[in-house]
């Protein structure tokens, strides 16, 4: 009931949000989260704690940090600030999230919140990211990416000159632009990472591994692509340049980047597996 009120409070804010993902390349996934979310919830039914008492602390907390975000949304534009849909909707959703946990702490009991921690925590990626921190990020990503595709025209001794994002190779010259960032694949690839250490790992440290690891890889996978493509245009042509594998080849990039991904979570399963057997038995007299 409290649930379904919060949502109608909220419903101006998530109609804006799902037209905004829908409509985004970007943001399209974070329609999936309470999907997801929900979806695991359901499977641990049977792991899931009994109710209890409130936990005002929680519940007092999360409606306080969710206050000051209103709050100061609402002051802001009253005063005449332009959000863009993602900065504005970058301090709705996590408030409407705050207010479910708050929603959740009081109705459910600590026990219960803490059965479903995850799930709760995982649904802040329902959030776009405020623009300024995504272009930070797609900033970052395109200068390491830059950098080891350097590195890997170098190992294949490729002559090439390299300042500021920019490749001249022979008679062709190539820049990694924010749109070969990687961002995309990178977002759904964390995502992936947090789900399947949910589903298949038990140690929180090893999930963490996981998680950190869409990284580097992410870096690898971009930089890898700038290589494939500055190598085409070198032994084929410049031509290259305007190829489907340079449009439309994020899908096989991002496919070749799960063989790793996929083999470090094969490793870390079975290092759980091999601790688990190797636990010793305790008889209860």
């Amino acid at each position: 009931m409290a649930i379904g009120a919060l949502i109608l409070v909220f419903s101006h804010g998530l109609v804006r949000w799902a037209m905004f993902a829908a409509s985004s390349d970007l943001y399209s996934h974070v329609l999936l989260i309470p999907v997801i979310s929900a979806y695991l919830i359901w499977i641990e039914k049977g792991q899931l704690a009994d109710f209890g008492d409130p936990d005002k602390v929680v519940a007092i907390s999360c409606s306080a940090a969710a206050a000051v975000l209103l709050t100061g949304y609402g002051i802001a534009f009253s005063s005449g600030v332009h959000f863009q849909t993602a900065d504005s909707l970058a301090l709705v959703i996590p408030s409407f999230v705050l207010l479910l946990w708050a929603v959740c702490a009081w109705f459910l009991g600590p026990l219960f919140i803490r059965s479903i921690g995850f799930q709760l925590v995982f649904l802040i990626l329902m959030s776009p990211m405020p623009v300024f921190f995504r272009s930070m990020i797609e900033s970052q990503l395109q200068h390491y990416s830059a950098l080891c595709a350097l590195g890997f025209f170098e190992i294949a001794g490729t002559p090439v000159y390299y300042t500021d994002l920019k490749f001249q190779l022979s008679d062709i010259s190539l820049q990694v632009a924010p749109e070969c960032s990687g961002i995309h694949s990178s977002v759904a690839l964390f995502v992936v990472s947090l789900v399947a250490g949910k589903l298949f790992l038990r140690s929180n440290w090893k999930r963490g591994i996981l998680a950190l690891a869409v990284l580097p890889l992410a870096i690898l996978r971009n930089g890898f692509r700038v290589f494939t493509i500055g190598e085409l245009c070198v032994h084929i042509g410049p031509e290259m340049i305007d190829s489907k594998i340079h449009h439309k080849g994020g899908p096989i990039f991002f496919a070749l980047s799960l063989v790793p991904f996929l083999f470090l979570l094969f490793l870390l399963v079975r290092s759980e597996r091999k601790a688990a057997v190797k636990q010793p038995l305790i008889k209860v007299a």
